[in-house]
């Protein structure tokens, strides 16, 4: 894997919009009850009884709100890490732009980003495995 520097200057990227996003995402969870909603359920386990590979992800992420990690990673493993990753984007975004620091781009082989595909994809399987696994009671 190969590595282009961006250029030092104060523009805004992905990176910023996903930061800002995963942040203000965190805020709300902190200070809305999205939760306690009377609209707010899952409507796939609500007429299957399984759970949907999304559910979790509110609990997720305000237990990561409310700086309970064990318990945003035990609702919902991945939703919990890529809030952490959205977090620490924000974090990077708001140093790169006050800062005016470049930023490494990665530029994988072909068979790299087949190997990152293929790992997302078993990553997003057992996320769901465990989602399962965990509101039916097995675990």
């Amino acid at each position: 894997m190969t590595f282009a520097w961006t250029a030092p200057e104060r523009r805004l990227t992905v990176l910023h919009g996903l930061g800002l996003a995963g942040v203000l995402g965190l805020l709300v969870a902190r200070y809305v009850p999205l939760a306690r909603l009377p609209f707010w359920h899952c409507a796939f386990r609500a007429y299957t009884g399984w759970p949907c590979p999304g559910c979790g992800l509110t609990r997720a992420a305000e237990g990561l709100a409310h700086l309970r990690f064990g318990f945003a990673f035990a609702s919902n493993p991945l939703g919990a890490l890529v809030g952490c990753l959205l977090v620490a984007a924000g974090v990077l975004g708001l140093v790169q732009w006050a800062f005016r620091l470049p930023l490494p781009i990665p530029r994988p082989s072909p068979g790299e980003a087949r190997v990152w595909r293929v790992a997302a994809v078993i990553a997003i399987i057992a996320n769901y495995a465990f989602v399962i696994a965990e509101t039916r009671g097995w675990l």
